[in-house]
């Protein structure tokens, strides 16, 4: 039985993904043989999803070609012809981001004539499995968690047996769709350790200030505690939960997670680590303290971390720069209190969370602080408020991002239900705004986007030649590259 595993993914967006490292560990552990193909450096874009953030000042400019990695030069659909055809795999399954729906769809449509069975997976799968399982290049749906769906569904299928009735998997079959109950959610504890061999050694090589590291991405926890209603983790959460399937919010225990930190360590030399955790400090202080001693004595390597700063505390501070973090990830996302609470259901005050950030300065530990623009009901006023509460921080990065309204998302429904978006459209993370709001046109939220660093770090006697820099015509474009020279100088 093989399986070849297709990853469609926006140029160059370097992160390797979890989810397929750890589902070729569960299906090479149970004897199966798996290989992928990896779209991310076939040249499908005219600017890479790096480089548009290299423009955007969010990353400083690199070359990949450090670590080795390289864009292909040849064509993304003759390539996959040619790996199927040399592979002969049994059945091909493809992971699903809203962003790369269209993408796979290309894919898999190049394929069709080879006749091999088709499971999709993901997120965007759980959120909007009607939309997936309706196109018939797509012959099984996964929704929520695949670790054990895909391995029960590859042992039957190897001894050809009936598996229409597999937990999680919608299945067509005989011109209907068999739409099966879900099962109890993975204890990730069992789980074997991620399988980065898929992917590749050169494939660890992410882009961060100016070089390029060799980072390995671990699981700590799955799920997230908190409810904002631009993500889908609650609607998981609540979907799981209506499901019967247990409490998607779990964290691995600390022996289980350091004896797979060890392995991954001396299997891939990493000199980063990346903790893929949606708010790292959420776990109780003595976890922490656990957690810290066993990392400072087994891998002490530096790593990255995100959390919210509402759950910044002096002592946790005090003990991440002990452990030797290398920097942190904020979502500051709105700056105007009343509107982050009433429409991103995101509470607290920017009191709390600048002193909680002020305790990530004293310990001189570099952050970055994200952000979003063009939310539904948001005036230039409104993002205004955002660009004054990053002023009173310093980060050494900050991200601006446009609002994607995902499926499976509260805000996705309220845009829906105020008319706002196209149902049969799909969102796209970092630069798109699909959204029909009067206050702010596209070109006025682009515009935004490209100057709020500059809005953030240049004083306000410039705000009036950077409001020039906002607009897509010769003089916007030639005010905005020399301030971006003043601030790569200056800022990075």
């Amino acid at each position: 039985m093989k399986i070849l595993f297709i990853y469609p993914n926006t140029m160059a967006s370097a992160l390797v993904p979890i989810n397929l490292s750890q589902l070729s560990a569960c299906l090479k552990e149970n004897g199966f043989e798996v290989e992928l193909f990896d779209a991310t450096f076939y040249k499908t874009e005219e600017i890479s999803f790096e480089q548009k953030r290299v423009d955007l000042l969010q990353i400083k400019p690199f070359d990949y070609a450090d670590k080795g990695l390289h864009f292909k030069d040849t064509d993304i659909y003759e390539d996959l012809v040619k790996k199927i055809s040399e592979f002969k795999p049994d059945l091909v399954g493809i992971t699903l981001v809203e962003d790369t729906w269209e993408q796979a769809k290309s894919l898999l449509e190049k394929i069709k004539q080879f006749d091999i069975p088709v499971i999709a997976g993901g997120v965007f799968v759980t959120a909007a499995p009607e939309e997936v399982i309706s196109n018939e290049i797509i012959d099984m749906a996964c929704l929520g968690e695949g670790e054990e769906a895909l391995v029960e569904l590859c042992q039957k299928m190897s001894k050809g047996e009936d598996f229409s009735t597999i937990k999680n998997l919608w299945v067509r079959k005989n011109g209907r769709i068999i739409k099966n109950p879900l099962r109890p959610l993975t204890d990730i504890d069992k789980l074997p350790y991620i399988d980065y061999d898929i992917f590749g050694q050169e494939r660890l090589g992410r882009p961060m200030f100016g070089k390029i590291y060799t980072m390995i991405h671990v699981e700590m926890d799955r799920g997230c505690p908190n409810q904002c209603a631009y993500c889908a983790a609650p609607s998981l959460k609540n979907f799981f939960l209506e499901q019967g399937c247990g409490a998607y919010y779990r964290r691995k225990k600390i022996p289980r997670l350091m004896a797979e930190m060890e392995h991954l360590v001396k299997k891939y030399q990493p000199d980063y680590i990346n903790f893929n955790s949606e708010t790292f400090l959420a776990k109780p202080l003595e976890e922490l303290k656990e957690f810290a001693k066993e990392y400072k004595e087994k891998i002490h390597l530096p790593f990255w971390a995100q959390t919210r700063p509402e759950t910044i505390t002096e002592e946790k501070m005090a003990i991440l720069k002990e452990m030797g973090c290398d920097s942190m990830n904020f979502g500051i996302e709105h700056g105007n209190e009343e509107f982050r609470a009433k429409v991103l259901n995101r509470y607290g005050s920017n009191k709390q969370l600048i002193d909680g950030i002020r305790l990530v300065e004293k310990y001189q530990i570099p952050y970055t602080a994200n952000n979003i623009i063009g939310f539904p009901d948001e005036t230039r006023e409104l993002i205004f408020d955002t660009i004054e509460l990053n002023r009173q921080l310093n980060p050494r990065t900050i991200n601006c991002c446009i609002f994607a309204p995902y499926k499976g998302t509260v805000l996705y429904k309220y845009c829906l239900e105020k008319g706002y978006l196209d149902k049969d459209s799909n969102a796209r993370f970092l630069i798109d705004s699909k959204l029909k709001i009067g206050s702010l046109g596209p070109d006025e939220l682009r515009g935004l986007q490209r100057t709020f660093p500059l809005y953030v770090k240049f004083p306000k006697s410039e705000w009036a030649e950077i409001e020039i820099a906002e607009k897509f015509d010769e003089r916007g474009n030639k005010v905005l590259e020399e301030y971006k020279k003043i601030y790569r100088e200056k800022y990075f």
